[in-house]
């Protein structure tokens, strides 16, 4: 299960995206199964698929871009070093939950 999730609003800010939503798996298998259901309940549910997938559960960061909404499923290491709500902290926090 994912933890640390926060969905900010980037619309203001940036062009690439309206919302960046941000979540922490605490193990490689974690987060490869956070992005596998993510992606597999949006197309079921939604029937929506994002426009790309990166990263690897090895690397630490998987991202999936759907556009208007890009993912990013952090290793909790990953998360500290590239501080994503920091370098965002302009942008609305939506949602937070710990």
């Amino acid at each position: 299960m994912a933890s640390d999730i926060v969905l900010l609003d980037i619309s203001e800010l940036t062009v690439i995206a309206d919302y960046f939503v941000i979540v922490t798996g605490e193990s490689d298998r974690q987060l490869g199964a956070i992005s596998e259901h993510t992606v597999d309940e949006l197309q079921k549910q939604h029937n929506i698929r994002p426009l790309s997938v990166e990263g690897t559960p090895a690397s630490g960061w998987l991202l999936a871009d759907y556009g208007s909404v890009v993912l990013h499923i952090f290793a909790p290491e990953q998360r500290a070093h590239y501080r994503l709500e920091e370098l965002w902290s302009k942008a609305r926090t939506v949602v937070r939950l710990v």
